[in-house]
């Protein structure tokens, strides 16, 4: 999604609406995947998203309506975000249970 397929052919001017309205519709469909994620997470992981990312085949159509719905560094930036919280929160979670909390 390259900034000019939101751009008038004949101006300079930038349609904000056009943009509001995929950014939307990106955080949407990021939204239902890692949603699915979430719902599947007893599920065996075979597929391989971006950046070591590995999810159930359950969640197949929602990952490719993700990659479909926003840009490709938005998705790399949205699986590494969301692998790093489920990191962080994995570490805290193991550090509550040695402290015998």
């Amino acid at each position: 999604m390259a900034l000019e397929a939101y751009a008038s052919p004949n101006s300079d001017k930038v349609h904000a609406d056009v943009l509001t309205k995929a950014r939307e519709s990106c955080y949407k469909a990021r939204d239902a995947f890692y949603a699915c994620l979430e719902n599947e997470s007893d599920k065996k992981p075979t597929e391989i998203a971006s950046v070591g990312l590995l999810y159930p085949v359950q969640c197949k159509q929602c990952r490719t309506e993700f990659v479909n719905q926003c840009r490709s560094s938005w998705v790399k930036h949205f699986d590494r975000q969301y692998c790093q919280n489920k990191r962080v929160q994995r570490l805290l979670d193991d550090k509550e249970s040695r402290r015998g909390v």
